[in-house]
This record gives structure tokens, sequence and C-alpha cells, in this order.
């Protein structure tokens, strides 16, 4: 009678897993379906994209430079349009710059510290939005080890059906990130809002 009772619990419990296998593969079918209809991922076409910086100075020339360098991706939720995200990233002492001859004190650890710290990224995390045209968001930048939430105004151009254009500015406190220590720290020659502009271009996966 025992062995019977046992065999039975065995058959049922064999039977119960079975099933919760099959719910546990829908489920995941399910949510990778859900993925593949509901999110669209863009790349950047590094051959058109650029990203520059400028740096005010008293009495000179603006410090002007340009990154060569450039790595990112966008993720979009077409449907929910809630869990969108962005990331790019450049690789700080790939640049060409007006003040050649200082390119190396802004390479140094005074300023950039690029061999502790060779990128520098922009993380949107996730947001929202309802104008696909243009996106207001607090980003995050990421520069010599310190992360702050800074604002950012993003203008979107659709070139063709696999094909955006994407404009960007912000600013940015040089000091908050301690680019320029010691004599350099001081604001009153080379000033501290640093104002970053993306040109960027993007095609559909």
């Amino acid at each position: 009678m025992e062995m019977c009772i046992m065999k039975k619990l065995i058959i049922w419990q064999d039977d119960i897993l079975k099933k919760l296998k099959l719910i546990l593969v829908f489920f995941y079918f399910l949510f990778q379906t859900s993925n593949i209809f509901a999110s669209e991922r863009w790349v950047l076409d590094k051959s058109l994209s650029t990203i520059e910086f400028e740096l005010p100075v008293l009495f000179a020339k603006n410090v002007k430079g340009q990154f060569n360098t450039i790595e990112g991706f966008v993720e979009l939720d077409v449907e929910k349009k809630e869990n969108n995200k962005a990331i790019f990233s450049v690789q700080i002492d790939d640049l060409e710059m007006n003040y050649i001859k200082y390119k190396d004190l802004l390479l140094s650890n005074i300023f950039f510290d690029t061999i502790t710290f060779p990128l520098a990224v922009i993380d949107t995390k996730k947001f929202s939005y309802d104008n696909e045209n243009e996106l207001k968001l607090d980003a995050e930048l990421t520069l010599k080890g310190k992360s702050e939430m800074v604002p950012l105004v993003i203008n979107v151009v659709r070139l063709a059906e696999e094909l955006v254009q994407i404009k960007s500015e912000l600013v940015f406190s040089r000091t908050n990130f301690e680019i320029g220590i010691g004599q350099w720290s001081n604001t009153s020659i080379l000033k501290d809002k640093v104002k970053i502009k993306t040109n960027l271009f993007l095609f559909k996966e």
C-alpha cells in the first residue's frame, strides 16, 4: 500500500515539474518575443558623428577640441516609451584641439588624468519621452572617476527610416570633476563651465 502511494507521489511530482517547466518556457518565450517587437536598438555611425568641447579663456581664444574615438548606442521602448536608455563614451586622449602645445598638460593628472581615467561617459539611465523630436532629461556624466547628473537637451532629426541625427548640448563644471588642480583650479583665467556639443548619427540594427 505504501509503495503504491509513493509511486503516485513520484508520478504526481514529475507531472508538476513538467508543467512548471512548460510554464517557464512559455513565459521566457513571451518575454523574449515582447522584447523583439517592443524595443529598437540604434548604433552609432562613427564615421559621421562628432563630439566637440569648448572652454572659455579670459582675454584669449577659447579652448576648443574634438574627440575622435566615440562609442555608443540607444535602446528605445517603442510601445510604452518608458524604459529607454542611451550610453555614449569618448576616449579622451584621442582628440584634436586648437591649443595643441597644451595637449600633454590637458591629458595629465592635473586635468583629465587619462592614464587612470581614459574614458568620459554619458549615461541617460532609463528615461521616458512624449515628444520624440526634442527631449529634456538629466543624464549621468562620468569623468575622472566622478559622476554627476547634468541637464541635457536632445534634438532628434529622422533622416530616413533607419537613420537619425541627434544634436545635443550640455554644460558642466570642470572643478566639480577636479579637472584642473593646484593653480589650474582657479577659474579667473581658465573658466569653469565646459560646453559639450554632439552631432551624432545612428542607424537601426
